[in-house]
């Protein structure tokens, strides 16, 4: 629905973008290439909002030549025909529309670090961990996004107990961040002799990648250990001390990398994690503990807790923050995420939309 606040809304928009053209041409701006680049990238994100406003504003004009129409016999019903198709189009490009004028979450482009951590369950839970990295990873295939392992802990029977990965790509964060919570399976087990169904849980983080973050670190703060890294099984993949776990004292955050030959390469992954870490602590402490914030992102791992339920014996999946399930789970634990996310966005946009009142 058209408000009146939308006009001028875009025309605002409009004249600033032809302020940022005109300046961008002043020889003094190219020749200061940051600011340069702050302006190009403010002006590109108006575009997409600009053009829609046009389309927008083309689509006024039809239907106005259209309502003209309506007071000629012969072409009465063509008019209205016409209308009826326009007005749908209309109320489409209306809600996209009152979208773009929703305040846009600055970390949306940015890439993630990813965290699965097996829950209640024991190796059960440290299998569904590995279901779970599985199908992020078949996820990010699937949109181009890139994976890197950072650390993975295994146990004997191939299951994760943990996870630290990254996912590059745009919009990588736009995604995934809905994936922050508790995570429920219900199975019957491998290694169930009886048949029973067990529930177990996994719990996921999502953090974006600020590659901008400056945290200061005191060196005396940090615990560096190194060690050897082991694969599937606990065999061994490498016969130096390569691997490299940092524990941060004051808070008592502890980092491991493993997946780098290079003791070097781990460390600066591990430092580049930690740093994101207590960036994330610091943002969340301005408004909240820390340790309410984490609670409220991935919980305790206790079964009670969930965001969603993967039930394989009647192969459904059920997000739980908005009532959604979805007889899919195979499709799903493949990498098909899209139904599931797309749901997750739409339902808060249409809170963001009621809330704003646009």
């Amino acid at each position: 629905m058209y408000t009146e606040g939308m006009e001028e809304y875009f025309e605002r928009l409009r004249a600033r973008h032809e302020e940022l053209s005109l300046t961008l041409a002043q020889p003094d701006i190219l020749a200061d290439q940051p600011r340069f680049l702050a302006l190009m990238k403010e002006m590109a994100g108006l575009e997409p909002m600009l053009d829609a406003w046009s389309r927008y504003e083309a689509l006024e004009r039809e239907a106005e030549s259209a309502r003209g129409l309506l007071s000629h016999p012969d072409m009465r019903e063509m008019a209205q025909e016409e209308l009826s198709a326009l007005e749908k189009e209309r109320e489409a490009l209306s809600r996209e529309l009152r979208l773009l004028m929703l305040p846009r979450d600055e970390d949306d482009d940015r890439d993630v670090v990813m965290e699965i951590r097996a829950g209640a369950g024991g190796d059960e839970a440290a299998l569904f961990g590995a279901l779970l990295l599985r199908m992020y990873s078949r996820y990010a295939e699937r949109h181009g996004f890139e994976v890197s392992l950072m650390n993975v802990s295994e146990n004997d029977l191939g299951g994760v107990k943990e996870a630290v990965f990254t996912l590059s790509g745009r919009g990588a964060y736009s995604k995934m961040k809905y994936e922050s919570g508790v995570h429920r399976v219900q199975r019957v087990p491998a290694t169930e002799n009886a048949g029973r169904i067990h529930t177990s849980t996994a719990t996921v983080a999502v953090l974006p990648v600020w590659e901008d973050v400056e945290v200061e670190i005191n060196p005396a703060d940090l615990r560096i250990d190194v060690y050897r890294s082991s694969g599937h099984g606990g065999q061994s993949v490498n016969t130096t001390d390569s691997a490299v776990r940092i524990t941060h004292l004051p808070t008592g955050l502890v980092i491991t990398c493993q997946n780098e030959k290079s003791q070097i390469k781990n460390r600066e992954q591990a430092m580049k994690v930690l740093r994101l870490r207590l960036y994330d602590l610091m943002r969340a402490q301005r408004g909240q503990a820390y340790a309410d914030n984490r609670r409220g992102q991935v919980g305790t791992g206790d079964r009670s807790e969930r965001i969603r339920t993967y039930n394989f014996p009647q192969g459904r999946v059920t997000d739980h923050r908005i009532g959604l399930t979805l007889y899919q789970i195979d499709a799903i634990m493949d990498g098909d995420l899209d139904p599931v996310i797309q749901a997750l966005a739409l339902d808060e946009q249409t809170k963001l939309l009621n809330g704003a009142g646009v």
